[in-house]
């Protein structure tokens, strides 16, 4: 303990040490949760102030009132983001807690399982993709530090608005941008723990703000060194072979600078760079479970995976590491207009941990079951995001929002210790022009868009593995063209109470990786292969919204269906996953809402029901057969069980407050069965996941000049829980969720 402890002093003394004055901090920051109020529209005086919480970007790219978007939207805050990061470091854990259709978080180094109304979403930092359709390697949703995230937009539903890879929505992540004149230092140290020797953890971050005149920088830098984790038996958790954020270390540098220029400086250039890394140290290697009697081979009492000190010889450790640049520029006065342009550049490689299954070995390599080997996927993206948006076009209240953007996606997977190529090189070549009419119609807004993909995959030829017979694969171009449509409309019924409805369309690849490393039958060329086919995504939703002085509250129920579309199954022989193409329909329902009593008490709650079926077998390329009915109910891999998180907030004087949460997920059997007249073959599928409650508290204390302090408790009764996806017997997945992890950060601002 005294290492991490004295670093984090240490930092604290020595960014003092150039201090000049020490200013007072988050004077007037409003508190997580607060009720928005009502936007005010284009004819409202102009001295209103703005509502930022209630004003979007992401998917229109300009600033927009969410009262005026047909759809569920969710704004996460800086004060719901700072409240979740007093309690764990995990980017994902927030969205699981503010998100009603978001899954439960992985607290993995993956965010397998985390689905956003059971598809998978396209996450965005600053407008930038994260991941890669071509081979989605769940390992996207851990990308930078949270601390330098100012908002998060989420869009839920499927959407074609930012590109391609938004089965179930879209996640953007901002970042923090200066707003006060002159500098601004921030520091954070926080130290965590479960009571175990090992169990600890030290967060130490610099975040240096500048605004002067006509520009503006940030600067930030951060470092996380984590302990193994306990669950709420005292034993510690095995390491999660899609990388574990226990025993593991990770490192953030970001700057991002702007300049306003030109008459009234309508114009502005901005670049931004960041590199992220986290990294396994490899101290403990995985000692598996045991589920029961069933198991193979059998125990006669259950126990989870759990770590041993130890290292598999000749491994490397787990990584994730990510580096992102992008230049945009913006013109407010361009033929009426604003114009933007955003050019950018993302690499990202992850490298899984060792494993020694059969889909891994080769005799020409080592004896059968011998050889480790690990997975390690890289990829790179190139592109531009363009639009231009003229209010008043042609016609009152008509707003046009128009562009094109352009990208290219490279990526690979290899088995890194042996050097074999696993799934060969594709690239990814996209150009969409779009255009979105948006009406204001007094208390009504219709609105309405289209979007043309064309796009190619060039494929590389290659040989597949030992597993996959060694066969030779014939490389090749597939083209993919497809007209994306959206239409929607909210009416605004008095000033708080508004209805909306919509119809959109998605447009994403089926992880094509995993359908191309499977292949084990001579003569297949990649033109030829019907996995390949890309996914389209209808959506179909209505809700209504209320926001009042003191609260607000909204439902959404949605219907999503895909023709052609993709789930996950488990290999009964690797125990990896399998893609599985076959129509797919979800449907949900969403509900939030929020009720402030008074300036010291306010509560608010979200609630998720989630219901999908996909077919359990899919037409026969040969035409012997078409795809079956939608008699396969998804499960936990696909579709999150229903979940209730709510939390109460308390100022308990001008200096503090504390807010304790819980999240709910329901227990849950789906099951479901068909016989396929062609040939008389019978499937069948069960499933059944229990539910558990966990309790979060989060306490902040203001030392006014001298900084905040903040406790923070995760899984505040230290409850015994096995995570939903991983109830769901796969390889090597029996994993207990996090026991109670109490953490103490202390913030001061310069």
């Amino acid at each position: 303990m005294i290492k991490p402890l004295s670093a984090a002093i240490g930092s604290i003394l020595l960014v003092s040490l150039f201090a000049t004055s020490v200013l007072a901090q988050d004077a007037a920051a409003p508190s997580a949760g607060e009720a928005p109020k009502a936007t005010k529209k284009k004819s409202d005086k102009p001295a209103e102030p703005t509502d930022l919480d209630q004003v979007i970007v992401t998917g229109t790219r300009t600033p927009k009132a969410v009262d005026e978007i047909p759809g569920a939207i969710t704004v996460v805050n800086k004060e719901e983001i700072a409240h979740t990061l007093l309690v764990t470091e995990d980017a994902t854990a927030v969205l699981a807690r503010s998100v009603p259709g978001y899954a439960e978080s992985s607290q993995a180094m993956s965010n397998t399982g985390e689905t956003l109304r059971g598809r998978i979403p396209l996450r965005l930092f600053d407008g930038v993709p994260q991941g890669s359709p071509l081979r989605e390697g769940t390992r996207n949703g851990t990308f930078t530090d949270m601390g330098i995230v100012g908002r998060v937009e989420v869009i839920n539903g499927p959407s074609a608005s930012e590109g391609i890879g938004a089965a179930g929505g879209i996640i953007n992540y901002i970042s923090k941008t200066p707003t006060k004149e002159g500098n601004e230092t921030t520091i954070t140290t926080r130290y965590q723990t479960q009571g175990k020797s090992d169990s600890g953890g030290w967060k130490t971050g610099v975040t240096f703000a500048r605004k002067q005149g006509s520009y503006d920088v940030l600067l930030s830098g951060s470092y996380i060194d984590r302990g193994i984790t306990y669950d709420g038996n005292g034993r510690r958790i095995g390491l999660n072979t899609s990388g574990s954020l226990a025993d593991s270390t990770s490192s953030n540098l970001f700057a991002k600078l702007g300049y306003n220029f030109g008459e009234n400086d309508d114009q502005r250039i901005q670049a931004t760079f960041s590199k992220f890394k986290i990294q396994g140290k490899g101290d403990y290697v995985q000692v598996l479970g045991c589920r029961g009697p069933t198991d193979n081979p059998p125990c006669d009492v259950p126990r989870t995976n759990t770590s041993e000190k130890g290292h598999i010889f000749g491994s490397k450790d787990a990584f994730n590491d990510f580096k992102q640049y992008s230049l945009e520029y913006t013109n407010k006065n361009v033929l009426g207009g604003s114009l933007d342009i955003n050019v950018y550049k993302a690499d990202q490689a992850m490298r899984y941990l060792p494993e020694n299954t059969e889909d891994k070995q080769d005799p020409l390599i080592a004896p059968l079951n011998t050889l480790y080997d690990q997975s390690e996927i890289t990829a790179k993206k190139r592109g531009i995001r363009t639009s231009w948006t003229r209010p008043d076009f042609l016609v009152t209240g008509l707003e046009l929002h128009t562009g094109v953007d352009v990208a290219r996606d490279e990526a690979q997977q290899r088995l890194a210790l042996t050097g074999r190529l696993w799934v060969p090189p594709m690239i990814y070549n996209s150009v969409a022009p779009y255009a979105q009419l948006s009406y204001d119609i007094g208390p009504l807004t219709i609105s309405g868009g289209y979007r043309r993909e064309s796009d190619r995959l060039t494929v590389d030829s290659y040989t597949t593995t030992y597993y996959r017979n060694r066969v030779f694969v014939q490389g090749g171009k597939l083209n993919y063209k497809e007209n994306l449509r959206n239409i929607g409309g909210i009416w605004r019924i008095g000033d708080e109470w508004s209805v909306f409805a919509s119809y959109s369309e998605g447009f994403t690849l089926p992880n094509i990786g995993i359908p191309l490393r499977n292949i084990s039958t001579p003569g297949q060329s990649v033109s030829r292969i019907r996995d390949l086919e890309p996914i389209i995504y209808k959506n179909n939703e209505f809700g209504f919204n209320w926001r009042g002085d003191n609260g607000a509250f909204g439902a959404t129920h949605y219907i999503s269906k895909s023709p052609f579309g993709s789930s996950l199954a488990v290999d009964p022989h690797t125990t990896d996953f399998i893609l599985s193409r076959a129509p797919v329909r979800i449907e949900g329902t969403e509900v939030t809402g929020e009720w402030r009593f008074n300036d010291a008490w306010k509560v608010n709650g979200i609630y998720s029901h989630i219901t999908g079926r996909t077919a359990f077998w899919s037409a026969d390329p040969a035409g012997r057969f078409g795809s079956g009915s939608l008699n396969k109910p998804l499960g936990v891999l696909d579709i999150n069980p229903d979940k209730l998180a709510y939390s109460v907030t308390w100022n308990y004087s001008s200096r503090g407050d504390a807010t304790l949460g819980a999240t709910s997920l329901f227990g849950r059997h789906v099951s479901g069965h068909d016989v396929r007249a062609y040939d008389g073959a019978t499937f069948s599928y069960d499933e059944r996941t229990h539910g558990y409650t966990l309790w979060d508290l989060g306490v902040n204390y203001s030392l006014e000049r001298y900084g905040k302090l903040s406790l923070g408790v995760e899984n505040l009764l230290d409850k015994q829980y096995i995570l939903s996806w991983s109830q769901l017997a796969g390889y090597q997945n029996y994993w207990a969720g996090r026991g109670r992890v109490t953490s103490l950060t202390y913030t001061i601002t310069l």
